[in-house]
This record gives structure tokens, sequence and C-alpha cells, in this order.
């Protein structure tokens, strides 16, 4: 599939939600650590918006702490209200710049970060099944930006709504965003899961947050 037609799309969508969010709702923690919905929407300007030279200054600017480095640049794409953040996010809906050439990363960046911000609010995800079939392809095989090959690591993940199959040992199957959502350490949606690789994945999650 064309990676970067879905990162626009999905960016689109996750803007198109944030136009009718309250000032309460700009300040609704997400499922990504700290943040709240204003700083995980800056966060996904700051991505769309460093390339490759960039990012290496600002990663060893941050003594490689990558925590750091996040919260550095995504202060830069705050704005001064959350509606100016949110008019940042629209000028780089349509961005091709990225660190690497991963672009199933940076895909999967902006569908699970687009989560972390809807399931807290209660609203429906409109992620596109292929599209995360393809994040959930890269992220089985690959700690890239999140820890997801370990997660899935001796375990075979089985989508009931799409192709995506990988891996042998206990099976967990389930719609394929939950699947993602797992692999990039998020428990939100484990109930959405079965099969006898579940205490595993479970276990490897453990109970906190993730970014």
């Amino acid at each position: 599939m064309d990676i970067w037609k879905a990162t626009h799309q999905a960016r689109q969508d996750l803007a198109d939600d944030l136009a009718g969010l309250d000032d309460a709702q700009w300040r609704q923690p997400t499922l990504c650590a700290e943040w709240d919905v204003e700083h995980v929407v800056a966060h996904l300007t700051a991505a769309a918006s460093i390339g490759k030279w960039a990012w290496m200054r600002s990663i060893v600017g941050s003594r490689f702490r990558p925590a750091v480095h996040n919260d550095r640049r995504l202060r830069e794409h705050l704005g001064s209200t959350p509606r100016k953040t949110l008019e940042n996010f629209r000028a780089v809906i349509n961005s091709t710049v990225a660190p690497t050439g991963d672009l199933p990363a940076y895909l999967g960046e902006v569908i699970v970060h687009s989560v972390d911000i809807r399931y807290p609010l209660g609203l429906p995800s409109r992620c596109d099944v292929d599209a995360a079939t393809e994040v959930a392809r890269f992220y089985v095989y690959r700690n890239f930006t999140v820890n997801s090959k370990t997660a899935a690591a001796g375990l075979h993940l089985r989508a009931t709504d799409g192709p995506f199959s990988a891996g042998d040992g206990p099976e967990v199957s389930g719609p394929t965003l939950a699947l993602v959502m797992a692999m990039a350490g998020r428990r939100s949606h484990l109930d959405q899961l079965t099969g006898d690789g579940m205490p595993l994945l479970a276990d490897r999650l453990g109970h906190g947050t993730a970014r």
C-alpha cells in the first residue's frame, strides 16, 4: 500500500476529530504517560517535522535519552492555545518528512497515538485495517519506536479482521488494531484479545503506560 497516503489520511482523520474537542477535552490524560491530548498532538507535529540530521542533533543533544528528546521537540510545536496547536498539526498533515526510511513505523506512530487520544475520550477508532496490517507486520519483526518485537516474541499473533498472522507459540488473536496497540505496549485493548498466549502478553506489558 501507499504508506504516505495512509499516514496522511490517519493524520487528517485525527485532525477532524480534534476539531470538535472543548478545552477540557484537550486537557484529558491520554494512554501516553503524563501527556495530555495537546501534548500528544504536538508530539505528532514534531514527528512530522524533523528529518534525519535534525533528529540526530536532537537525540545527541539530549544525551540519547528519548524521553528528553521527545519532550523538547513537542514543546516547540505547542501553540499558545489548543486551537493553535491544532493549526500546527494541520500544517503537517501532508508532510513526507521522517528521520529514516522506516515508513511503517511512522504510520504506526500516528495510528497508535491517535488511539492514545481517542480511547480515553470515548471516540471510535477510524483506523483502516490495511494500514493497521502494515504496522503490525513491521512491529512484529522490529523493535523501533516501541519494543514491539519483544512483546510479540514466542507468540502466534493472528488478526480476526484481516490477513495479519505471524510468529509461533501460544496464540493471541483479535482485531488487528488491538494487536498493534498491545505490541506498542498499551494494555488498553487487551480485553479485545483472546488465546492461550494472553497471560504471557499481559505479563510483558506490565501495568504502566507507554510513549
